[in-house]
């Protein structure tokens, strides 16, 4: 069954790989959305209105005005918005239970590990004001080890669950992306390079990325002291 949907949802969102999961999930879907920016390097993620609906201050989050039996909805945590967008219009969360069970591992994979851990890599490559080496080698050695299990998962197949693209390629994606910054040699990887080239072919997930991309600036981390007390501090 195919629903329509004629008021945008709201896309509480900043570019980065978990804001970019949403944006990719309602270009490929084609429905009206409006953006909402949150500036997580000024702390807008502390909004006493974003955290009403919000409550763990981060972002992704979306505001369906056409929630379940037409009554608005809130949903944050971005596996969760990519669950209920795939329920309600059907489209890349597949119905079969067991293609379902699938994408659901993988979706919980990145959530629970490929995230987490490529974000602490980041964050001690990058933005810890000091070098701690032990920090540094751990969490690349993680980075490395998941994008193991990712190439091999990959082998023979073009995407990562059910036999076809999922919620689950598009909440690894992002992360994948930054793989230069991670310290990884994609060369080492040659089943996840094939798959990102084509998942970066699709028009959806071309526009989903170019959501906000003039804005990325906005948010140098490394060098901008203030962000980083806000974001890593949580003032």
């Amino acid at each position: 069954m195919t629903v329509s949907q004629e008021k945008p949802i709201d896309l509480y969102y900043w570019p980065t790989p978990n804001g970019w999961k949403i944006s990719v999930m309602l270009e490929e879907l084609g429905v009206p959305y409006e953006v909402k920016y949150v500036n997580i390097g000024r702390g807008e993620q502390f909004d006493p209105h974003f955290l009403s609906f919000s409550p763990n201050n981060r972002m992704p989050a979306i505001i369906d005005p056409e929630g379940p039996d037409g009554e608005p909805i809130s949903v944050f945590e971005s596996g969760a918005i990519l669950q209920y967008l795939g329920r309600k219009f059907g489209k890349f969360y597949p119905h079969d239970e067991r293609e379902r069970v699938e994408t659901d591992e993988w979706l919980m994979w990145q959530i629970g590990g490929f995230g987490p851990m490529l974000g602490q890599n980041h964050h001690f490559r990058h933005y810890a004001p000091e070098k701690v080496p032990y920090g540094i080698e751990r969490y690349f050695n993680e980075t490395h080890r998941l994008y193991k299990v990712l190439n091999r998962r990959l082998e023979g197949r073009d995407h990562v669950a059910a036999g076809q693209y999922t919620i689950a390629d598009m909440a690894i994606l992002g992360w994948a992306l930054r793989w230069q910054r991670q310290g990884i040699d994609l060369e080492e990887f040659p089943d996840v390079k094939g798959w990102l080239d084509r998942l970066q072919a699709r028009e959806g997930v071309q526009r989903g990325l170019a959501v906000g991309a003039d804005d990325q600036h906005k948010l140098v981390i490394a060098e901008d002291k203030k962000a980083q007390s806000i974001l890593f501090g949580q003032k």
